[in-house]
């Protein structure tokens, strides 16, 4: 246990050891481990965006077991992913890397003016018979449906805790009051950090911040207090002092596929910034397997160069 992990673990002092553990397990796994920092391949995109525009470039990845190996191989801290997903190959790679259980997910079969909805799709007891280390969910600030996402996203993390489970919140903001622009502005995306600290997550996934700002109120605020947004790096910077003033520990999304070079400006900025890290899904698993391991890494060097 490095001084690093158990700093992290001191901001989190109302868990029980089993939570505690589970989050450690996540941090002291994989090429990061014990800097206090995250690389985490997600894939709930087969569910999210459908089959084919998700695994179509690179078709080895319509087998579940791909992306076990590749979170494996390039050392990831931890592989997150709906049930079906995780149950396929859960006893096959039983022990080798943390699994997070993403517990609701939305298709994009309907697409409700006022926000997405997401339903229950798997539980705690399927995440502890499963061996996993956290869960995760998403809500979506903004949205019409975000009171009953916070409702149960309340009851899901209190059990997730009692059960001695990590909590991951994906907090992407979406809704009618919102421009396209707003969905990742810098004072949008700010807050969403916020309310998911707020509802009680251990780990904050967002998306990284443009410097738009979309609220009028909040424009003044960050005109009147001087708020550096211009840098990627000062952005990330405000986001992760927004939640907890850096004591929750925040990872960004890779974001639509783009190209390594732009992948990895964005990732520096974000290290520069204070970011704990990076969740990339899309970007890796959709290249040939040995571009993917190579980025992965060059991803995770990135974040040990500025622990």
């Amino acid at each position: 246990m490095t001084p690093r992990v158990r700093e992290v673990l001191s901001w989190y002092g109302a868990d029980n050891p089993g939570t505690l553990t589970s989050l450690a397990r996540i941090m002291n796994h994989g090429t990061l481990a014990g800097t206090g920092k995250f690389v985490i391949l997600p894939v709930d995109q087969g569910f999210e965006h459908g089959p084919a525009r998700s695994f179509a470039m690179n078709p080895d990845a319509y087998d579940p077991s791909y992306h076990y190996g590749l979170a494996i191989e390039s050392g990831c801290n931890a592989y997150a992913a709906p049930l079906g997903f995780i149950e396929a190959c859960a006893r096959e790679f039983a022990g080798e890397i943390p699994l997070i259980l993403k517990v609701n997910n939305s298709d994009n079969l309907y697409k409700p003016k006022g926000g997405f909805v997401s339903a229950m799709t798997s539980n705690i007891d399927d995440a502890l018979r499963l061996g996993c280390s956290g869960i995760g969910f998403t809500i979506y600030p903004g949205s019409s449906e975000r009171k009953q996402q916070y409702e149960e996203i309340q009851k899901c993390a209190s059990d997730a805790k009692k059960a001695g489970l990590a909590v991951v919140i994906w907090a992407y903001a979406r809704g009618e009051g919102l421009s396209k622009e707003g969905e990742t502005a810098i004072d949008v995306i700010a807050y969403c950090a916020q309310i998911a600290a707020q509802l009680g997550a251990h780990i904050i996934k967002v998306k990284p911040p443009t410097a738009h700002i979309e609220q009028s109120e909040a424009a003044k605020v960050y005109k009147e207090q001087g708020i550096k947004i211009d840098k990627l790096s000062d952005r990330i910077r405000h986001v992760v002092e927004s939640a907890f003033n850096g004591r929750r520990i925040v990872i960004f999304s890779g974001g639509e596929a783009k190209g390594t070079e732009a992948i990895m400006q964005e990732v520096k900025e974000i290290a520069l910034g204070g970011g704990f890290g990076s969740i990339m899904g899309r970007n890796a698993f959709q290249r040939p397997r040995k571009e993917s391991i190579e980025l992965l890494k060059q991803v995770m060097t990135a974040f040990r160069g500025h622990q």
